[in-house]
């Protein structure tokens, strides 16, 4: 089953106002861009190029990582928009340090929508 193309940033501009925005929190492993969309559901971007991990399994079980997470989540992050950018690449041994990060660091985005006067 495929992630939603309503549910995903498509495009570079989209990338760059959330980036230009700068509300930034940070993890060990993860950096999470956020930003209001005005809409009524969250919208969730990649950031995992080839520098992070070489081998096309490895980046495509952290998008899978992340997008699962992602969708248990995206009720309480309804109207942000938002970039995750792994600092480091993760393998399956890291799963639940993965996932309770990103849960940790998704509820800090509630920032994001405070400071939306940017």
């Amino acid at each position: 089953m495929r992630f939603p193309s309503q549910l995903r940033l498509l495009k570079t501009d989209d990338f760059s106002s959330v980036f230009n925005f700068r509300c930034v929190v940070r993890g060990n492993i993860l950096r999470i861009h956020g930003k209001p969309n005005g809409l009524p559901h969250a919208r969730l971007g990649l950031v995992i190029g080839r520098k992070l991990a070489k081998q096309a399994v490895r980046r495509n079980y952290m998008k899978r990582v992340i997008r699962e997470s992602f969708r248990l989540q995206q009720t309480s992050l309804a109207g942000l928009d938002v970039v995750v950018w792994p600092r480091e690449a993760f393998a399956r041994d890291q799963y639940a340090q993965v996932v309770s990060e990103l849960q940790r660091l998704f509820g800090k985005l509630d920032k994001c929508r405070a400071c939306s006067s940017h």
